[in-house]
């Protein structure tokens, strides 16, 4: 693995690192935390996360990972007789798949359903259930996906 290479698979190991990161307390404690609250108070809170989400920082790391994963998976292609190529081209593909892919099927139109809700309402109570139970799930895909792309990405490393 030449220097350039190396360099953006190291990058995206710690980019994969920190998405699985902030999916994993999401997963294992926020969800959680947040549907203890009232659903009013839950809905509210989920609403201004998912507005302040919206950012330079984590979009770095999150798209920046995913933009690393279309480079790799390309050098892999192009390289496939290079040592690790496979496990590249599957730890980006992982990537791609398992955090943007299920990001922009699942998680982004719950997010949607739920930014419209008037959080005061009756009805807004069993969205909120359901969306505690589906947002968590697929981001639990979500945090599964770039846990193993960074293993892959460290295997190709080595």
């Amino acid at each position: 693995m030449d220097g350039l290479i190396f360099m953006l698979t190291l990058a995206a190991v710690l980019g994969s690192g920190i998405v699985a990161g902030i999916f994993y307390a999401f997963s294992s404690f926020i969800m959680g935390a947040l549907g203890k609250l009232p659903s009013r108070e839950g809905i509210a809170a989920m609403q201004s996360i998912n507005i302040v989400v919206i950012n330079p920082v984590f979009f770095l790391a999150f798209f920046g990972t995913a933009a690393l994963s279309i480079m790799l998976a390309g050098y892999a292609l192009t390289h496939w007789d290079t040592s690790g190529a496979g496990l590249l081209f599957l730890g980006a593909l992982l990537y791609l798949a398992g955090c943007i892919l299920v990001t922009i099927v699942f998680n982004v139109p719950l997010n949607n359903r739920l930014a419209a809700a008037d959080p005061a309402s009756p009805e807004s109570a069993e969205l909120w259930q359901h969306y505690l139970v589906q947002w968590t799930r697929w981001n639990t895909v979500r945090t599964v996906a770039p846990s193993i792309s960074l293993v892959l990405f460290v295997l190709a490393m080595v």
